[in-house]
């Protein structure tokens, strides 16, 4: 084991501080990154926060991890010191479930060892869990380690591995592409990574959103349409248009209105959150026969073909640098949505030693 220094919180109500706390030597199948850059997705918020549960102290979080390889093990074949590499929202699954077999870790049946505060059975030490990218460094089993395009500049690069894959995930999986319309709900950390992506794979692309100030953002992301969701007529006049909506929006809000715009057979598919439970109108859904789903990040194999994607068009997130002195600062601009559209922690600012 060795000892590293990371940014966490001792509690639901403590803000984050510099810490130290021990990762494991990295072992045969291991590479040891040091990370360079760390994003900051709304889930670190909610963790640190126990507002999913109640989450084990000291929280150290951070699931949107790019950094250079320092150190792999004896049987690691697909790296080599030097190489730029992201960690995502997952380090390890059973790897033996369905899920697991069909390159969909996400899904594991009996869950995947997430980045942060999960059990960490491949620590030497009874009742461990996991610390994220908040840190100085991390040991992450091979299989979960991905290759980051070069031509990519690497602070950009981190939101794709969680805001990335999330909205990725389900247009690869629906076979989104040229010919369809396309819809996007919310323009927050996934709605601009949605747009982007869909643009890319050849979509017509609109853009729904309540705030009037986001049409300009939105057309120079690529959207080819914007509409203001308030606005009842223009809402009106987009029924049955639609092949595919994807709903980035965790607040609360009536999916029936947009579940209204699909053609007949099309889908709407939920990235986003909400707490209060969604009620939905069976004739909605029965009369075109419509479909609703939803869809969590994807597997390893997904995300390094959505990296690859990203670095053959040069598809970045758009990015606030922060320093991690920062951080609790940014976990309030992120409550008031005052980020465009993703915090990233220059990592050199971390401290050296606590």
């Amino acid at each position: 084991m060795f000892s590293c220094v990371g940014y966490g919180a001792a509690s639901a109500t403590a803000p984050l501080k510099p810490l130290t706390f021990e990762r494991r030597e990295c072992g045969p199948d291991d590479v040891q990154i040091d990370i360079t850059h760390c994003g900051v997705c709304h889930s670190d918020i909610h963790t640190v926060r126990s507002e999913w549960g109640e989450s084990l102290y000291p929280c150290v979080p951070g699931h949107e991890i790019i950094g250079r390889v320092v150190k792999t093990g004896a049987a690691v074949t697909r790296f080599k010191v030097g190489d730029c590499v992201g960690v995502g929202c997952m380090v390890d699954s059973c790897r033996h479930c369905d899920s697991c077999t069909a390159g969909l870790e996400q899904y594991c049946d009996a869950n995947p060892v997430w980045t942060y505060n999960s059990p960490d059975a491949a620590f030497p030490k009874e009742g461990a869990y996991t610390f994220g990218g908040y840190s100085r460094s991390i040991v992450v089993t091979e299989h979960f380690v991905l290759k980051v395009p070069e031509t990519l500049d690497p602070a950009a690069a981190a939101p794709l591995l969680c805001a990335g894959i999330t909205t990725w995930s389900p247009l690869a999986h629906w076979k989104v592409g040229k010919g369809h319309k396309v819809g996007v709900v919310g323009l927050g950390g996934l709605g601009h990574m949605a747009v982007k992506f869909a643009v890319a794979l050849g979509a017509e692309v609109t853009l729904f959103t309540t705030s009037p100030s986001k049409v300009e953002d939105g057309k120079r992301l690529g959207a080819h349409r914007v509409v203001i969701s308030k606005n009842a007529e223009a809402m009106a006049a987009e029924s049955n248009r639609f092949d595919f909506i994807l709903d980035a929006v965790s607040a609360d809000h009536d999916v029936n209105a947009y579940l209204a715009l699909l053609r007949q057979d099309g889908h709407m598919v939920l990235v986003g959150l909400p707490e209060k439970p969604m009620s939905v109108g069976a004739f909605a859904l029965v009369g075109k026969r419509r479909s609703l789903a939803g869809s969590a990040i994807g597997g390893i194999k997904e995300t390094q073909e959505m990296l690859d994607f990203c670095g053959e068009h040069n598809i970045t997130a758009d990015i606030e640098m922060i320093r991690m002195d920062q951080i609790n600062e940014a976990y309030e601009r992120v409550l008031r949505s005052d980020v465009k559209y993703r915090f990233v922690i220059d990592m050199e600012s971390l401290p050296k030693a606590v």
